[in-house]
């Protein structure tokens, strides 16, 4: 009967000859299940130079952690060969088939690690599988360091570059994306033009060219305009819609706080109204589609529209600008976009509105690339998209202590990497779903 569990548990561990487990220890008080496995030949070939039939010179014992058995913590033990070579004369310990060299991890273990990284703070992955989170970190950084050398960018054509905090007002780390697969290609600490020129050196070390780089999607940001300039000199810059009207709202919250800050009683005067929650209401009003106003942010903002107050004037003009992108959008007309932004530049200019006026002398002074952006399609949405994931992910696991740490995790979530080992679990549960299916 021993021969048969010993057996069944070398067959479901996936050990072939000589490998094969020889005793199975179960504890049910540690709720833990040992498996002794051992190396039944009495000789090998040499793993530094492959030298055929050298005896074995001695056995050094080790043991990984494995998937968990039913309930119980699973761990493997095997006094490993070690080859002195007569060829080479070198002495080099065998690799095992379940685990890289160094790791006290099974390479499914790992597999599963990494897989629960990708959906849970690493911090709760950790406490899931039993293990420290440093030991969990180490596999993440091993396995998304090795998956990115085979990493291969030699398509990418359209990218789109912007910053995240990783602390709050303290450090920012820079994201290019590649805008026709939507995966993150690089990330590194700064917001700087040299992140641009370290994205053009790695885009080459992956097989890609700076030079076929034909569009980048950026922010107003004047480093990365000089780092665009100089790393990808063919490219085209198009500030996109999502930054352009994030001003305009930056300039329309400015035009509001100072008008409260200098006449409170003067606004809720022309409002109609003395509440402190309807001004609350036009707040959040004056931000949101009209399609998103609830009725008290519709009565706020009807009240709004009625009155010369300098926040009416200052709404007129940001609902004007975000009009102004859809019908550009439908004419795909360069002249015509052209034209209409500097009609609503005029406006801006002549509105007595300081916030107004500035933004108008931004948009003036990147006028080509804010026309393209209008016109080519392409926008940062999914790079924004991409970044709020990674912001809540920072704040489920409260911070990232280290930079390091906050890269690694966006390259295993939002760079698509080929070359990652899969879930182990993964085939098990299309299996049993597929079967359940067919039963139904």
């Amino acid at each position: 009967m021993n021969n048969q569990i010993e057996t069944l548990f070398t067959t479901a561990l996936g050990l072939q000859s000589p490998w094969e487990v020889v005793s199975v220890e179960l504890n049910t008080g540690k709720r833990r299940i040992d498996f002794q496995v051992a190396y039944g030949a009495k000789g090998a070939s040499c793993p530094a130079c492959a030298m055929e039939h050298q005896l074995i010179h001695d056995r050094i014992e080790r043991s990984w952690r494995h998937l968990d058995f039913f309930q119980f913590e699973a761990w493997l033990h095997a006094e490993v060969p070690r080859v002195r070579c007569s060829g080479c004369g070198k002495t080099t310990q065998l690799p095992v088939p379940w685990a890289r060299e160094g790791s006290g991890f099974t390479l499914l273990f790992e597999a599963l690690g990494l897989s629960l990284c990708r959906e849970l703070p690493v911090s709760q992955a950790a406490r899931q599988m039993r293990v420290s989170a440093k030991r969990l970190w180490r596999r993440v950084h091993h396995y998304v360091t090795a998956a990115r050398t085979q990493d291969d960018m030699s398509g990418v054509r359209h990218v789109g570059i912007d910053e995240t905090s990783v602390k709050r007002g303290h450090e920012y780390i820079t994201l290019v994306h590649d805008l026709q697969a939507r995966r993150l290609l690089f990330a590194c600490p700064g917001r700087d033009h040299t992140t641009i020129e370290a994205f053009a050196t790695e885009l080459r070390a992956h097989g890609g060219d700076p030079d076929a780089v034909a569009h980048v999607c950026i922010d107003m940001s004047a480093a990365y305009t000089k780092g665009v300039g100089q790393a990808l000199p063919n490219a085209q810059v198009s500030y996109d819609r999502f930054h352009v009207v994030a001003l305009a709202n930056a300039a329309m919250d400015e035009v509001r706080r100072e008008e409260m800050r200098a006449s409170a009683a003067a606004v809720r005067e022309a409002l109609g109204t003395h509440d402190k929650k309807a001004l609350r209401q036009l707040l959040w009003g004056m931000r949101k589609d009209a399609a998103q106003w609830t009725p008290a942010q519709l009565n706020a903002m009807h009240w709004l529209q009625r009155t010369n107050l300098k926040s009416a004037r200052a709404w007129r003009l940001k609902q004007a600008l975000r009009h102004l992108y859809r019908e550009a959008a439908n004419s795909n007309s360069e002249p015509f976009a052209q034209q209409a932004l500097t009609k609503w530049m005029s406006w801006a200019r002549r509105c007595r509105l300081e916030p107004f006026k500035r933004l108008a002398q931004t948009l003036k002074t990147h006028l080509g690339g804010v026309v393209r952006g209008m016109l080519d399609g392409r926008s940062n949405a999914y790079v924004e998209a991409m970044n709020g994931l990674l912001q809540q992910t920072k704040t489920a696991a409260r911070g990232f202590r280290d930079v390091g740490n906050f890269i690694a995790v966006a390259y295993l979530r939002m760079s698509k990497l080929k070359h990652l080992p899969a879930n182990p679990l993964i085939p098990a549960i299309s299996r049993e779903i597929g079967r359940y299916r067919h039963v139904c």
